[in-house]
């Protein structure tokens, strides 16, 4: 007979079964036993500064690892604070496990201090939350595992109450079998192919769904074997190499991007899209095409009820067996005969140069050419994510991390100390805007005393840039949008990491330098002038 072990324990030897080896959040005394256990089955427990950004440097490690971020928050006040990050993991579809502690139910009978709902609250936010019993300890957590990664990803909150934790049970190993990919079959997918076959402009739209089932190989072979042009989400950058002839970058916030994207799209007589998932898109793609006039098939993890766009055909099935199953035999297609995909490319390399003297995009330019073809580059939300997500190149999936569909601020920093945890051997840089770092500089301690060496770039303008400008696009006087300069290589200094003020891509430069030969974290606070997004984005 299996030896009983708590309730906590069981909970926290699937997640380590699960890959996970790293846990982000603040503790209180409701979370010390699972805290505990999860030391015990060697994930290791990461105090941060913020519940928030715990929930972001969990994200940040399951970008490198593909296991499920963990965030671990205490009762009432420490839960609340991770709800931005939960949020944030519902939609961009990344597996998290939301784990926090709770006054047990009889005692919340009658004791109603830091005590509310966790579930009610987490509900809307989650794919599912569940409050975690001694004997069914076992069961919850492979539920949890598996409806957080299975489908379209996404947090699994478990509400853990005190006595529940240290409870003893005897393992039950329930484990359910993963189910097999699924593809196309029967009259449907010959339509798609006799579609293909006929297609002499086909597009391909790529999204989310193609990093989580692997499938890069099989869309690569793909867009060769039909030669069609791939345009991707931000999240699903590199998904095929940006330096190839056929990939034509991320879209998707960026209007001087779509002045490019949008007429190549509406020229096509087929439109593929792989795993798309327009929640990253602005209205600008909303029913950009009509499947009436144009043949549209769809290829997702789940099914359409989003209605930002319709298809001709609809397969919800695995993204790598339907592009096997869809791909025929034969050579390489000769498509779109008039030279528009090499055009597009050429229109969009000029839409975003890289030679300005100095401005954003100077930095941007500096930073990828200084740093290795591998680095993982996280940036924030505003002007300066759709100026960098234009010009960052990616070579493979994951190397730029970022919110793109609650489009968040504030997670910049830590998704990239995230990212360092789980991968010590990679550059990694993250981009943020004043504003945005100011949010959540007191992480940059939690660097420092854990030996991270990752370089925090901050575009330093005095503004919330992107709304300033939505501001005088609408001629309203500038209000709430401005505020004053800081020093903030001196706060980098001032909590152990090395601090540099640059105003020009020399200094930019050595600063570089610096930071990649440092043993400790680095702040690039880089001085640009306001209104430099001015025709850039």
């Amino acid at each position: 007979m299996p030896t009983p072990k708590r309730a906590a324990d069981l909970l926290a030897e699937r997640l380590y079964e699960a890959g996970c080896r790293h846990a982000f959040g603040m503790p209180g005394g409701e979370v010390l036993t699972l805290v505990d256990a999860l030391q015990a089955a060697g994930i290791e427990f990461v105090l941060c500064k913020h519940e928030n950004a715990a929930g972001f440097m969990a994200e940040g490690a399951h970008h490198m690892t593909g296991a499920p971020a963990i965030l671990v928050a205490t009762v009432g006040p420490g839960a609340m604070n991770g709800v931005n990050a939960v949020a944030n993991a519902h939609q961009e579809r990344v597996p998290m496990i939301v784990l926090t502690g709770c006054v047990d139910a009889d005692e919340a009978l009658t004791y109603t201090h830091q005590v509310l709902d966790h579930g009610c609250v987490f509900a809307e936010i989650t794919k599912a939350s569940f409050t975690l019993t001694a004997q069914g300890a076992d069961t919850v957590a492979d539920k949890a595992v598996g409806i957080a990664t299975e489908g379209r990803a996404g947090p699994v909150h478990i509400d853990v109450p005190i006595t529940v934790a240290d409870s003893m049970a005897a393992p039950k190993l329930r484990r359910r079998a993963a189910a097999s990919a699924t593809a196309p079959a029967g009259a449907d997918l010959a339509l798609a192919q006799s579609w293909l076959d006929a297609a002499e402009r086909p597009v391909i739209i790529a999204g989310l769904d193609v990093i989580y089932d692997e499938s890069h190989a099989a869309l690569l072979a793909f867009a060769q074997r039909y030669g069609a042009p791939v345009i991707t989400t931000y999240k699903a950058k590199g998904v095929i190499s940006e330096t190839h002839p056929l990939a034509l970058g991320g879209a998707g916030l960026s209007p001087l991007a779509d002045s490019h994207l949008v007429p190549l799209v509406r020229a096509a007589d087929l439109v593929i899209c792989v795993g798309y998932d327009p929640i990253e898109m602005r209205p600008g793609w909303r029913e950009l095409w009509s499947p009436d006039e144009v043949r549209v098939i769809d290829i997702t993890a789940a099914p359409n009820h989003h209605y930002m766009h319709q298809a001709g055909l609809s397969f919800i099935c695995d993204t790598g067996a339907a592009l096997q199953a869809l791909t025929g035999a034969g050579a390489a297609r000769d498509t779109w005969t008039g030279g528009e995909i090499a055009a597009c490319k050429a229109g969009l390399a000029a839409a975003f140069p890289r030679d300005e003297p100095w401005g954003p995009g100077a930095v941007v330019a500096a930073c990828r050419d200084m740093l290795p073809l591998d680095t993982v580059a996280t940036v924030d939300s505003g002007a300066h994510r759709i100026l960098l997500s234009q010009m960052w190149t990616c070579t493979a999936p994951r190397q730029l991390l970022q919110s793109s569909a609650l489009c968040t601020m504030g997670c910049a920093v830590p998704l990239a100390m995230g990212a360092k945890y789980a991968s010590p051997e990679r550059t990694v840089v993250s981009f943020s805007g004043d504003a945005g770092a100011l949010m959540v500089a007191g992480e940059w301690s939690t660097a420092k005393e854990h030996g991270l060496n990752t370089i925090f770039v901050v575009f330093v303008d005095q503004s919330l840039s992107l709304i300033e400008l939505k501001q005088r696009q609408r001629q309203m006087a500038n209000a709430g949008v401005d505020f004053m300069e800081h020093d903030f290589a001196a706060i980098g200094r001032a909590f152990g990491g090395l601090g540099f003020t640059v105003r020009s891509r020399d200094e930019l430069r050595d600063a570089l330098t610096a930071a990649r030969d440092a043993d400790t974290f680095t702040v690039i606070a880089a001085v640009i002038a306001q209104k430099a997004y001015d025709g850039r984005i």
